[in-house]
This record gives C-alpha cells, sequence and structure tokens, in this order.
C-alpha cells in the first residue's frame, strides 16, 4: 500500500538546524511528502532521536521543498490533476499562514513569510512557478485559483529584494534566487492567464534584475564572490532557472559570458570522475546537493555546453541511486533557442586570480591550492591549503561543513586544524589573503604573509612527467614552531624510514603513495593522531599526519605519485634550495623550493 502524502500545514524553519547535536550529522528525512514529522523524533545515523521546535521546523522546510520538487515531476510526467489539487491546496496554506514576516526567524536573517529565511520563501517559489509554467504549456484549466499564491509570491519576492538591496547587497546569493522566484512566479502567472509575459524589466535586465545581480556578484575570473563551490553553484542554478523560455539570443553578451565563466569554473575544479571539491563552506555529501548538481548539469549543458560536466551528473546520479527522479532528463527545451559553442577543456593548470585557486592536473591526481580571498561569511581559515584527488578518490579534500545550526562542529571545520593547510604556534590563521607569485604549464607559486604577524609561508606546486610535487617553505624573524598539516579524507598508512624520507599510502578507489622529507638539519616530528573526517559525518575518524619543526626557516618538501602514472619514484632528496626526484627509469628531475 502506498504511504499516504499530505501537505503539512505549518510553516517551516531554518533547515540548518536539522542536525544532531550530539553527532553533528544531518538527520535523517524520513518521508518528506508524508507532511508528518518522523514519529519519536528524527533519527540520527548514531542512533539518537531528536525531537525540539528547531528541528521540526527545519523538517517542514525539508518537506516543503521536496512537495516543490515533487509538483515540478508531477506537472513534467503529465500527473495534472494532482499537480493542479495540490498547488490550490498551497494556495490555501499560504493565503491562511504567511501573511506576513515570519516572526520566529533569528535577527541576522532577511526574513520570509512561509519559511523563517525569505531566501528559503524564494527557493520554494521557483518549484511553484514552474509547475505552474509546465502545467499552462498544456492548458490553463483549474490554474486560476493559484493565482492569489503566484501573486502573493511574486510581491513578497519584490518586498525582500526591495529590503536587501536597500542594504546595498545587490551582490547577496540571496538576490538571485529573489529575482529566479519574481521571474518564476509572474511568467507562472502570466501563462494561467494566457498572456504574454512582461517581467523581464522588473526581474531580468531591471536596475535590481538577474543581469544587474551577476554583474556585480561574479568575478572577472567566473567565481561568485564568497570563493565557494556551492554557493557558486547555488547561484548558476538560480540563473539558469530564472531563464526558463529565454532565447540566448536576447541575454547581453556580458551576462552570457558571466554564465560561461561559472560553467568553466565548475569545469575546472571537477575530476574527471565527477567530485567536486566542496571549497568555502559547503556540504561535503548531501542527497539534496546531489539533486541540486544534477539539475544544475541539465540546465547547463542546454546553454553552455561542457563536456567535463557530464561526469558530475554521473556522480550525482550514482549518489542518488533509487532517489534519482528523473527530473533533470525532463528539463529538455528550457531555452527558447540553440546553445552556445562548446566549452574548451580545462588545460593541466588553471589558475582563478581574484578567487585565489590554482587547479593542476596530470599524471593521475588532482590538485587545488587554495591561496585567495578568506571568502566572506562562507569562507575558511585555510590559506595555502593543498587539495588532492584521484579521478572518483578523496585523499586529501576540503572537508566541507555540518548544517550550520550546530556552532560547535561549524567552527571545527572552518579552522585552520582542519585543512590540509600549515600552522605557525598551534595557533590558527588569521583571515587574511595569499598572492600568487608565479605560474606556468606545470606549476604554481603562493605566498601568505598575513596568517601569521611575522611569518612568511610559499607554497610550490608541480608536476613531475609521472608525479606531483609539493614544496612549502615557512620562515619567520625568528624561531616558532611551524607544522605542514596532512588532512586525509580515505585510510591512510604512514610509514617512517630508518633513513630517508617518511611514506604514506593513501587508499580509496585509486591509491596515492607519498614521500615526505624536510630540511637537512631542522628536527621535525612526525606525529599522527585520529581526527574528524570530512562533514558528512564528524565521528568517522581519519588519521591525520603533523609535520612539526621548531626552526627560523624550514622547507616541507612532499612527492605524491598514482601507480600507473609512469616510472615509479625511487629517492626524494632535499638539499640547499631544491628537490631532486629519482625515477626507476634513471632520470631525476629538480625543482626549486621557491622563486
Amino acid at each position: 500500500m502506498a504511504a499516504l502524502r499530505r501537505i503539512a500545514r505549518e510553516r517551516g524553519g531554518w533547515w540548518h538546524a536539522y542536525v544532531c547535536p550530539a553527532h553533528g550529522v544531518e538527520l535523517d528525512h524520513g518521508d518528506l511528502l508524508s507532511g508528518v514529522f518522523p514519529d519519536g523524533g528524527a533519527r540520527c545515523s548514531y542512533g539518537c532521536r531528536v525531537d525540539d521546535e528547531a528541528v521540526r521546523g527545519a523538517w517542514l522546510v525539508l518537506s516543503h521543498q521536496a512537495w516543490a520538487r515533487h509538483l515540478r515531476v508531477l506537472a513534467h510526467r503529465g500527473e495534472r490533476a494532482e499537480a493542479v489539487a495540490r498547488l490550490v491546496e498551497y494556495a490555501g496554506l499560504y493565503a491562511e499562514l504567511a501573511t506576513e514576516r515570519h516572526g520566529e526567524a533569528q535577527t541576522w536573517m532577511l526574513r520570509g513569510r512561509l519559511f523563517h529565511q525569505a531566501l528559503t520563501d524564494a527557493i520554494w517559489a521557483v518549484g511553484i512557478g514552474h509547475t505552474v509554467i509546465t502545467l499552462a504549456e498544456e492548458s490553463t484549466d483549474g490554474l486560476g485559483a493559484v493565482l492569489p499564491l503566484l501573486d502573493d509570491l511574486e510581491r513578497a519576492a519584490l518586498d525582500a529584494r526591495d529590503v536587501l538591496t536597500g542594504q546595498g547587497h545587490l551582490a547577496s546569493n540571496y538576490t538571485a534566487w529573489l529575482n529566479a522566484a519574481g521571474v518564476a512566479a509572474s511568467r507562472g502567472a502570466a501563462a494561467a492567464r494566457g498572456e504574454e509575459w512582461d517581467g523581464a524589466k522588473v526581474w531580468l535586465d531591471g536596475e535590481h534584475g538577474l543581469y544587474a545581480h551577476l554583474r556585480v556578484a561574479v568575478a572577472d575570473d567566473g567565481w561568485e564572490w564568497e570563493g565557494s563551490t556551492y554557493y557558486h553553484g547555488f547561484v548558476l542554478r538560480a540563473a539558469l532557472l530564472a531563464l526558463r523560455s529565454t532565447d540566448p539570443a536576447t541575454v547581453p553578451s556580458d551576462v552570457i559570458g558571466v554564465l560561461a565563466g561559472m560553467t568553466d569554473v565548475l569545469a575546472a575544479i571537477a575530476t574527471p570522475g565527477g567530485i567536486l571539491p566542496a571549497l568555502h563552506d559547503g556540504p561535503y555529501l548531501r542527497r539534496p546537493l546531489a539533486l541540486e548538481w544534477l539539475e544544475l548539469v541539465a540546465l547547463a549543458q542546454q546553454l553552455v555546453p561542457s563536456p567535463a560536466l557530464d561526469a558530475v551528473a554521473e556522480r550525482a546520479r550514482a549518489e542518488l541511486g533509487a532517489h534519482d527522479d528523473g527530473l533533470d532528463r525532463e528539463l529538455g527545451g528550457w531555452f527558447m533557442g540553440p546553445p552556445l559553442p562548446v566549452r574548451p577543456a580545462a588545460g593541466p593548470v588553471t589558475v582563478f586570480g581574484e578567487a585565489g585557486y590554482a587547479v593542476l592536473h596530470g599524471a593521475g591526481i588532482h590538485a587545488l591550492l587554495d591561496f585567495g580571498p578568506h571568502g566572506g561569511s562562507h569562507g575558511h581559515r585555510d590559506k595555502l591549503s593543498l587539495y588532492l584527488y584521484g579521478d572518483t578518490t578523496p585523499w586529501q579534500p576540503d572537508p566541507g561543513q555540518v548544517p550550520y545550526a550546530h556552532a560547535e562542529f561549524r567552527d571545527l571545520y572552518a579552522s585552520t586544524e582542519a585543512h590540509p593547510a600549515f600552522r605557525a604556534d598551534r595557533a590558527e590563521q588569521a583571515e587574511c589573503t595569499g598572492k600568487l607569485l608565479a605560474s606556468d604549464g606545470s606549476s604554481v607559486t603562493a605566498e601568505v604573509t598575513q596568517a601569521y604577524e611575522g611569518v612568511r609561508a610559499v607554497r610550490r606546486i608541480a608536476f613531475g612527467d609521472s608525479f606531483l610535487v609539493d614544496l612549502l617553505t615557512l620562515t619567520a624573524e625568528d624561531a616558532r614552531q611551524f607544522t605542514a598539516q596532512l588532512r586525509p579524507g580515505v585510510a591512510l598508512d604512514v610509514q617512517l624510514q630508518g633513513v630517508g624520507p617518511v611514506r604514506t599510502t593513501w587508499y580509496g578507489d585509486e591509491t596515492l603513495h607519498g614521500w615526505h622529507t624536510h630540511t637537512d638539519g631542522v628536527p621535525v616530528r612526525p606525529v599522527t593522531r585520529p581526527g574528524p573526517g570530512p562533514a558528512d559525518d564528524p565521528q568517522r575518524m581519519r588519521t591525520r599526519v603533523d609535520f612539526t619543526a621548531d626552526a627560523q626557516r624550514v622547507v616541507f618538501a612532499s612527492v605524491y605519485q598514482a601507480p600507473s602514472a609512469g616510472p615509479a619514484v625511487t629517492d626524494v632528496q632535499l638539499d640547499g634550495d631544491g628537490l631532486t626526484v629519482g625515477l626507476t627509469d634513471g632520470s631525476t628531475a629538480r625543482f626549486r623550493t621557491e622563486d
């Protein structure tokens, strides 16, 4: 017997509160379409049951958002009667409950009506609007009863946008979604009335419309200003959803350039196996996130095709498994015109100068160096972190972030301690910006001078023919305690040798071998300890390694090699100003420590 499905009759709260206070994991959602909070409390994967007002409010957010997506699916599948009936039900519910801004929202929030946040309202409204647009393509029968809801949603989006832009926040990711909600609701209302849509001057090309937002929110290197993978995709997805039924030829050329650049960013940072590193404050793994990436790629491939993103979609489908509802495959014809030319593939080294990321890909290793701005409220204290991935293995990933309501774990995952970065005197880095010193077709060098007073850090990442070299040079005005950190996302073996480098083996779908040495004559303590793994489960332990030295200047040198990359590394020696790597074919390669 099919489970009973009904729409919850209460306003939603803040979804980030849906987290276990004991373990820091997102709680199990249960049946979101049942409209009923899980009996006995929401389940934690460690056996907890959590039931309080904040968690119930968060579950309601997830439930209403699931219903908005479900209605889109029903409309696309032609299940009209059910879709219209539920829309009419939501129209009555909104008129009853969402008559004013939410009085229980946190004071820092831009307040919504159906939910604590206006942002959450907007995301929900986009799904409602697109459901109506799809239904109206066949017939407007029964949609008149939904018009009050659509008109209210447009007004609410406009009111919230006015508050936000009045505060000078045109670049906020909220603005992208408020514009997308305004487009969807007003297009839906026009379609339900059988009229041409005339809202472009308000929602697309107006003073505070989508195009104006994109022009200020996205830097010249293609990154959304916060420098976060998640919020970058969040804004791009809103923009693509807002452009439904738009002919790309009518979009200003500079805006098309912005959308193409944003797509190029995701294509460049994605591994060949479809992993999108969770840079700066996004979820590490989350089923709703997989749905978002799947939708984004489906839309982006229709506007600015990038073959590198196909693997992202396939990985998302694999993560969803039976939960893949196929909506991405039903989004054909979203734009009213031919797509742009296929985007070129990224080269072996890609530098994003304003966001401050460098991506290096070769020899079976996908590496990212973080040297840029802190990232605003979504940044982490992680300058000169080095992230390492195989095609499908997160050897040393950005660990991501827990739901924000868990203050303790959120701070942990924003810390220097949690990242493959460096520390001085075991202290946290200051929020700061590094500097690119040099880059070419096989290497990148960057420095940071403001993470710690009186400390200069330079990190050079370079490819040999079959391996990757990491040279981290730390210098101070007087002796400091310096630490270089390994933060694996997979099982790790560490072996000290009687003579020579420390050896590491990193496991997963692909294996990675590491050799780790340091300045001759400087004692270094290679200490391993258990620590939290990536943020989808802070209770999952991984083996962390800290290489620590008391010195005025020290170079920490590492060489990484995937087994199938080519001639194997046999010798690693650091002397003077350079590192020498020997291979089984008798060849050697030399790398300078810094410019």
